[in-house]
């Protein structure tokens, strides 16, 4: 069955969310409208910059800027409004003793500090709450938020450019470019929207890539995580940004290279996993620990088939230019499979031309079911 479009306030709500930041993340994002009895807007407003206000208090202060009381005033709101002191103080209690008594909220927050807990004191306020208008487009808004908070995993986005028999490189590496200026300034606008970019050392060594956001505008670059076994990292390398975190993860130590890279600003994560590799799921988690909630993997065809092979992506951003490349480099590495019932299943969620480029985003079909 056609999800019905959504309309009136909750839709704008979800739009104003959409307008949040990328640097609202680790916070969810959120948007908010106050309205009459009439309907008539009163105030509304998005999630700021990490620290900054939520979207209920925007809102609020929108209201007030243009001189209306909010006192009997309904709150759409995409996501249940947090209770308690984080970064900012509760916005149930804001709400509640602006006057508000209706709140309309798309979802419950997955955070376990929240957890209904927010609806639970809006509530007792004498507030009534109803829940679910816009709650498919509030999810998949903040999918790794919801992934973050339940699954304690960031949500795993791989991107790869490829020709149209898939080829990601030449034999000899080459690879600078296969697909348009217009495809890579939408790939630079997928890398804005994650909390950190993963590359290999592998990736490092053939490219020294810089994997910061430059053909789009950005209100911050992304942290940046190397998958770097054996502390391979030049430390000329021009991952070196004081704009952003580098996290190097490693499974072999060395105590002077470590020293090294610890000097030119690195965060070094030692994690072990079999055969003196780095423990890529463990490396989930841990990236989970700290704040990311969408990680966008930019990788070489051998990182790629070992995220594949360890079931560990949730969804690929795949760009295909019109041309052949003939023998290459795949974009994954792995197999070789026995037979076709153990290919990896993939569900198109959408098909669009960039430039001249098809770009396809396809998902691990449940794997958003959390």
């Amino acid at each position: 069955m056609t999800q019905e479009p959504l309309q009136g306030f909750p839709r704008q709500a979800i739009e104003l969310a959409r307008q949040a930041p990328s640097a609202a993340s680790p916070n969810p994002r959120v948007g908010c409208v106050l309205t009459d009895s009439a309907g008539r807007v009163l105030g509304q407003g998005h999630t700021q910059r990490v620290g900054g206000p939520h979207a209920e208090i925007m809102a609020l202060s929108d209201a007030a800027a243009l001189g209306h009381s909010v006192a009997g005033a309904t709150a759409w709101v995409t996501l249940e409004p947090c209770s308690h002191h984080g970064r900012t103080g509760p916005c149930c209690d804001a709400l509640a003793a602006a006057g508000i008594t209706k709140v309309v909220a798309s979802l419950t927050d997955p955070n376990p500090l929240v957890a209904g807990r927010g609806f639970q004191r809006l509530r007792a306020a004498g507030v009534e709450v109803e829940i679910g208008p816009g709650a498919a487009e509030s999810r998949e808004l903040n999918i790794g938020f919801f992934s973050r908070m339940v699954r304690k995993t960031p949500w795993v986005r791989m991107k790869i450019a490829a020709s149209l028999d898939g080829k990601t490189a030449l034999e000899n590496g080459a690879s600078q470019w296969i697909t348009s200026e217009p495809a890579r300034a939408d790939g630079h606008a997928w890398r804005a929207r994650a909390d950190a970019v993963l590359t290999g050392i592998g990736t490092v060594l053939e490219d020294d890539p810089g994997l910061d956001v430059r053909l789009v505008e950005t209100a911050r670059q992304p942290h940046l995580v190397v998958v770097d076994s054996r502390l391979q990292t030049p430390l000329t390398a021009r991952l070196f940004e004081p704009s952003r975190r580098l996290f190097i993860y490693h499974a072999v130590p060395d105590a002077a290279r470590q020293a090294a890279l610890e000097a030119r600003g690195a965060t070094l994560v030692h994690m072990p996993g079999p055969g003196g590799k780095v423990d890529l799921a463990a490396m989930l988690r841990d990236l989970a620990i700290r704040e990311v909630n969408e990680l966008h993997v930019e990788a070489g065809h051998k990182l790629n088939g070992s995220f594949v092979r360890e079931g560990l992506v949730d969804e690929f951003l795949v760009y295909l230019a019109p041309k052949l490349l003939g023998r290459g480099r795949e974009m994954a590495g792995f197999g070789p499979l026995e037979t076709l019932a153990q290919a990896v299943p993939l569900h198109f969620l959408s098909a669009e031309m960039t430039g001249p480029d098809l770009r396809i985003v396809a998902r691990i079909p449940g794997r958003d079911a959390f």
